[in-house]
């Protein structure tokens, strides 16, 4: 099986794409490896520096954009950033790994533009808005008001599903899980 491909999962916050995500990691014939983004935003509970998120302030998330240490980087809301560090995907990659990636939609594309030709770009769809409003309440995590942004963004980040290589409508999690399996294993294998 060929190694150094990469796999990029992006979706709307509450779609099902980390749930997605770690299913594949569980699969060792995929010969996956996660791929840890830096964000600014405050860990939330339970949540481990270097393992979910490599967390770094402000400043210092401000300080490596200039260093031009990622591959792609974004404000997602105010002082908010998320980015994918250059050094983690060279690491992944060089382990002899196929990198999976756990991003926002515009992240994604842009990982996708920079690598077009070992990449495949992965859309998850939650099955509508409403859907995803009751699944980001459900979590428990954010006030309404964060919940209301994330719908906000939602509406407006699913325009872009046209742009990705697969969509994946999560309205049946085995279903999803079945069919993310089906395309990175087709992919992994070409």
């Amino acid at each position: 099986m060929k190694t150094g491909k990469l796999i990029i999962f992006s979706a709307p916050s509450g779609s099902g794409k980390t749930t997605l995500v770690h299913y594949l990691l569980s699969k060792p014939e995929l010969n996956l490896a996660f791929s840890v983004s830096a964000t600014s935003r405050s860990k939330r509970p339970n949540e481990v520096d270097g393992q979910d998120y490599y967390f770094l302030s402000p400043v210092d998330f401000q300080k490596k954009i200039k260093e031009n240490a990622f591959v792609e980087w974004e404000e997602v809301y105010k002082d908010n950033y998320y980015g994918t560090l250059k050094s983690e995907v060279d690491r992944l990659l060089k382990a002899g790994k196929n990198v999976i990636f756990d991003i926002d939609v515009k992240g994604g594309l842009n990982i996708k533009q920079q690598y077009p030709d070992n990449s495949l770009a992965i859309f998850v769809q939650p099955p509508s808005v409403a859907e995803l409003q009751k699944r980001l309440q459900a979590r428990q995590t954010e006030t309404p008001d964060k919940i209301r942004m994330r719908v906000e963004k939602a509406e407006s980040e699913m325009q872009y599903a046209k742009d990705f290589d697969v969509i994946i409508v999560n309205d049946d999690l085995n279903q999803a899980k079945e069919a993310a399996y089906k395309v990175v294993k087709k992919f992994i294998e070409s």
